[in-house]
């Protein structure tokens, strides 16, 4: 996955189509990511110490990786990443202007 957290993405398929948002949490296991205000979803809540009133809740449910794409932060554009290696690290470059992400 080239995609990690914190990285600014665009969606590119499904309900929230366009939508644009930083990830919150990465999940390469499932190859899925949460960001942030997409793909919301209502959830149920038994009540709690930390919230005794229960209820229901919206929280942000992961989406596949491949319906997102990076956001480069020189161009602004959602775009693919490629990996170059520097003095034995890898560092992930946008393919349409080539700047380095990381």
């Amino acid at each position: 996955m080239n995609i990690k957290k914190n990285d600014k993405v665009k969606v590119l398929a499904g309900k929230d189509k366009g939508a644009e948002g930083t990830v919150i949490r990465s999940l390469p296991a499932k190859q899925r990511v949460v960001v942030e205000k997409v793909n919301m979803v209502t959830k149920a809540m038994h009540p709690t110490q930390a919230n005794p009133q229960g209820g229901l809740t919206h929280v942000e449910a992961p989406i596949h990786v491949s319906n997102v794409a990076l956001v480069c932060p020189k161009c602004n554009k959602a775009t693919r990443v490629s990996v170059k290696r520097v003095d034995g690290k890898k560092i992930r470059v946008c393919k349409k202007c080539g700047a380095d992400i990381d």
